[in-house]
């Protein structure tokens, strides 16, 4: 005899089951926090753990996975390969595409490429296109896609976004005249934090974004928002060189 209520042309959940427990609240570290007070868990010069490993999507020339905590990022390169535009060009162009997963943030994103996509793959594209050799590569194109996977501050983004393409570009075997490292820091009070997420972004008065290839001590990118001061431009810069 078959069971009322019981359909075999559908998968059937268990008889018993309960609500899921979703976390609305993420953890704030800076609830009561007061200006002047030093920051939560880490020191101001101290940046977050990185995890880094190239290689890891098959179907690319090239390919990255970073992550730094809650900020997770993939990174694929396709070519050097022909460019489709009927001109001639005596160097070859680099194009930087960046997209964020819906669940990327808190609030969820619409799966369509808005300014700040388009704004941070101007980033990263202007931190990368001196490292490499373009001009060994007349009339092709470089394609690099960057995946969000989960953001926690943009501009700590664009510098994740940047180290895990340039790791990239060197996995694809395109020559280069040196790998390109990235990070970010926030002026709070008097202090500068590296590497500040999105909460400790908030607090800031001045966000700096500065990269480089260390290997030939030449600065690729320097991007500035908000109120910042040159003294403490040139100390964010300093911060950074040491930590390289």
């Amino acid at each position: 005899m078959a069971q009322s209520g019981f359909d075999r042309r559908r998968v059937n959940g268990p008889s018993e089951s309960f609500q899921p427990i979703f976390d609305d609240e993420p953890d704030v570290l800076y609830k009561d926090w007061k200006l002047g007070e030093r920051r939560q868990n880490r020191r101001a010069e101290d940046i977050r753990p990185i995890f880094l490993k190239a290689g890891l999507i098959k179907q690319a020339n090239g390919s990255a996975y970073i992550e730094t905590e809650r900020t997770k990022i993939a990174c694929a390169v396709y070519g050097p390969r022909q460019s489709k535009s009927s001109a001639y060009h005596e160097v070859g162009r680099l194009s930087v595409e960046v997209k964020f997963a819906p669940f990327s943030s808190l609030v969820r994103r619409v799966p369509i490429r808005d300014a700040e996509d388009r704004s941070i793959a101007n980033l990263v594209q202007q931190a990368l296109i001196s490292s490499v050799r373009l001009d060994l590569l007349p009339k092709s194109v470089i394609d690099i896609f960057v995946t969000v996977v989960e953001c926690d501050g943009i501009e700590s983004c664009v510098a994740a976004a940047t180290i895990a393409a340039s790791t990239s570009l060197a996995k694809a075997g395109i020559e280069m005249r040196g790998l390109v490292v990235s990070c970010a820091g926030a002026v709070v009070g008097e202090d500068i934090w590296l590497d500040p997420t999105e909460e400790e972004a908030r607090l800031a008065t001045g966000m700096f974004l500065c990269a480089c290839m260390p290997a030939l001590g030449l600065t690729t990118s320097v991007w500035q928002t908000g109120r910042l001061l040159p003294p403490k431009a040139l100390q964010s810069v300093v911060l950074k060189s040491m930590k390289w």
